[in-house]
């Protein structure tokens, strides 16, 4: 470890087989509590390129009691986190109307970190087990087209790097590689950055790790999600080959919002918007899942264009199928021990 933290010093990237051996060291307990800060301190310091992600990631995935093969194609959408916004729970709301569009979508997720309230609080308040067995997620995955990986139950060996964490209280590159750690195969992904300097580093693991088609958003107002608010800067990913481009509402016949008009609250006010906007209840926070869903079902390449994805998510929502896998997923989480 000594080694690669002069490296980092010194300002000089790691090669992603260094990121799995320093990764695997400190999985293992090789390493004190202080190397692993001043080696999170000194990557993000020296700012973290893709292949350095995606060997933390490949390590931390192949450690995952998990770690999985799809049925078949499996996306996920999901943001970093980190924008402050207070927004509501965006990308799991749209997780369930892009299963009712007939994507499989193994959502990631974890409770508060940056945000009010996490995916697992919203879940979790809405009657959604967070401890599925493997076989049970994947049975999930099998008849709904929609589970829910709880970060810390499908990734145990990290409690090396979440106590460090803690007591850093500084961003690092955990702030980047949450939606890139699912467990689960992915063929397509959406991933939400708040800063733009983000995208293309973002878009370059994704290939890396495998991604066939993914899309990468940094939303207007500095979200970490699709906005209303104004133009969208996206990356998109397709068979290797990278396409950046901008989106405006406007352009896909959606209202515009200011991002203070969908601010949410703690768990329980937030099931009750995602409740809200899987009933189809016409507001700000409809629009923006909407918005968000569609642009996942066009990272899935169900679609070739944005607008035909949003019209196959208000299809999902208006039709029901958006909130029977809600429905059905609670009657799953009955059966969870």
């Amino acid at each position: 470890m000594k080694a690669y933290l002069e490296k980092l010093i010194r300002g000089h990237h790691l090669t992603k087989e260094e990121m799995h051996a320093a990764t695997l060291a400190c999985l293992q307990g090789e390493v004190s509590d202080s190397q692993i800060a001043a080696f999170l301190t000194a990557l993000q310091a020296k700012g973290e390129t893709a292949d350095e992600i995606v060997g933390l990631t490949e390590m931390i995935r192949s450690h995952s009691a998990f770690h999985m093969e799809p049925l078949e194609e499996v996306m996920d959408n999901c943001g970093t986190g980190g924008d402050r916004s207070g927004s509501f729970n965006i990308s799991t709301t749209a997780s369930f109307v892009i299963a009712g569009a007939g994507i499989r979508i193994a959502k990631h997720g974890n409770r508060n970190i940056s945000s009010k309230t996490g995916s697992a609080d919203v879940l979790e308040q809405l009657g959604v087990a967070l401890s599925f067995t493997k076989q049970q997620m994947q049975e999930a995955l099998a008849k709904n087209k929609i589970a829910f990986l709880f970060a810390p139950h499908v990734h145990q060996g990290l409690k090396a790097f979440t106590k460090v964490r803690s007591e850093l209280g500084l961003p690092t590159i955990f702030n980047l590689i949450g939606p890139l750690t699912n467990p689960v195969h992915l063929h397509a992904q959406l991933v939400g950055v708040y800063r733009e300097d983000q995208l293309e580093v973002i878009a370059s693991a994704l290939q890396k790790l495998g991604r066939k088609r993914a899309v990468v958003v940094h939303g207007a107002g500095r979200m970490d999600e699709a906005s209303l608010s104004g133009n969208n800067q996206l990356i998109l990913l397709d068979k290797g080959t990278f396409k950046r481009f901008s989106i405006h509402p406007k352009e896909v016949s959606l209202p515009v919002y200011a991002n203070e008009e969908i601010r949410g609250g703690n768990a329980k006010e937030n099931a009750v918007i995602t409740l809200s906007v899987l009933k189809g209840e016409p507001s700000a926070y409809l629009d923006t899942v909407l918005f968000n869903a569609g642009l996942g079902i066009f990272a899935h390449g169900a679609t070739s264009t944005i607008q035909a994805g949003i019209h196959m998510a208000r299809k999902s929502i208006y039709s029901g199928k958006a909130l029977a896998k809600l429905e059905q997923l609670q009657i799953l989480s009955n059966e969870v021990s």
